[in-house]
């Protein structure tokens, strides 16, 4: 029986379909199974970045309404020796669906993945409810701003509500050079504003949007700090520990950050 992840954000413009596309790379590469759903409805992403867009015939809403079945949905990564990818919606029509028909079908998943990611709709409405209704755990993305604090807390408080327990924080489009100058919150400030545990941090680096907007999960390239980086994420996600030894330190990151900045260079 697979695991069900939602990964979700606060406010839009975090990164979060880009860290789902990775994540489910990363865990394919792996030797997982893994399947990416989009629940984003109105707003379908998912299939841009993998560069999928053109093999789109059914949708999730297809399958949640009964349109057609489960296989007919979903799309294969001929890139990944098991992946695949279930689009959004390119309508927000998801009025009469209830969480019970999100949670079906994320049982299903889980009969034939190892893993399951849906990625999430921005923001803690009835989307949300909707997407993370078979969860098993969370994700939220954030980037080190105030507001992207705020709402993260805002949407940690919800997921507890929905009653998934086990949540994660990722910083994505981290400006090291910003934090270190503090113009923008430090990892230590975030760290004690949220409580989910921290599973990583996301530098900004123009390769990542270079990446999204040519369909190619950029974890694909290897050797890179960035792969590296995002295997200690799943990593961390996938760690049977206890909460207290399963996140990160300030330490740590600060150890990650000059690596980073040595490969840059490079």
């Amino acid at each position: 029986m697979g695991k069900v992840f939602v990964v979700a954000s606060g406010k839009g413009g975090t990164g979060k379909t880009m860290f789902s596309v990775n994540l489910g790379a990363t865990l394919a590469k792996k030797g997982y199974s893994v399947v990416l759903v989009d629940m984003d409805m109105g707003l379908r992403n998912l299939d841009l970045y993998f560069g999928l867009e053109d093999n789109v015939v059914y949708d999730v809403y297809d399958v949640l309404t009964g349109l057609c079945k489960i296989k007919q949905a979903l799309i294969k990564d001929k890139r990944f020796d098991n992946l695949y990818v279930m689009a959004s919606s390119p309508s927000r029509s998801d009025g009469f669906l209830t969480p019970l028909h999100m949670k079906v079908l994320s049982e299903k998943l889980k009969e034939e993945f190892d893993f399951v990611i849906i990625d999430g709709p921005s923001g803690i409405d009835d989307g949300l409810v909707l997407a993370a209704a078979g969860a098993d755990e969370g994700i939220i993305v954030i980037n080190p701003e105030y507001a992207s604090m705020r709402d993260g807390d805002n949407l940690d408080r919800q997921l507890m509500d929905l009653g998934i327990q086990k949540r994660f924080l990722v910083i994505n489009n981290l400006d090291v050079e910003l934090m270190e100058e503090g113009y923008i919150p430090s990892l230590g400030e975030i760290m004690s504003t949220l409580s989910p545990v921290l599973a990583g941090v996301i530098q900004a680096d123009q390769n990542i949007r270079i990446s999204t907007n040519l369909g190619v999960p950029i974890v694909i390239k290897e050797g890179t700090y960035i792969e590296e980086n995002f295997n200690n994420i799943a990593d961390r996600i996938l760690s049977d520990e206890e909460e207290e030894d399963m996140g990160l330190r300030v330490e740590d990151l600060t150890e990650d950050f000059e690596q980073s900045e040595e490969n840059i260079e490079e």
